[in-house]
């Protein structure tokens, strides 16, 4: 199931880095988009199967593991702030070091508590007469 689900993930990845090419020298949009919406997945994913439902014990492998590890791509980003910094872009490639992981972790939490919000809202409308 893990590697249907990264087989499946790496496909959208590609899908994503044609739609946004990366140009050497110059910031990697589809790599940030590509993990930004990777962790803002993980965490909307974590609390529907951990918190709202009794998910097949292959669920998280195959979409967490899978196909979220298989759209997201930490060694690309890597290597793509490596050739910023060899490229003579050094801020550029600090501010994409620094900006993909606090874009990551924010995607993260924004995931969880919207994902919480709305389970939370939806609860308490059925609960209404």
């Amino acid at each position: 199931m893990i590697s249907l689900g990264g087989g499946l993930g790496g496909l959208a990845r590609y899908g994503l880095s044609q739609l946004l090419p990366t140009r050497p020298g110059h910031f990697p949009w589809g790599t940030f988009a590509e993990n930004v919406l990777g962790c803002l997945a993980i965490g909307i994913l974590m609390v529907l199967i951990t918190e709202v439902w009794s998910a097949h014990r292959l669920v998280r492998p195959f979409l967490g593991v899978g196909f979220l590890g298989g759209f997201t791509t930490f060694s690309t980003y890597a290597v793509e702030f490596r050739g910023l910094l060899a490229a003579d872009s050094v801020i550029l490639g600090f501010v994409y070091l620094a900006g993909t992981v606090l874009a990551a972790l924010l995607a993260v939490l924004a995931g969880v508590t919207l994902t919480r919000f709305a389970v939370l809202r939806d609860r308490i409308a059925g609960e209404r007469p």
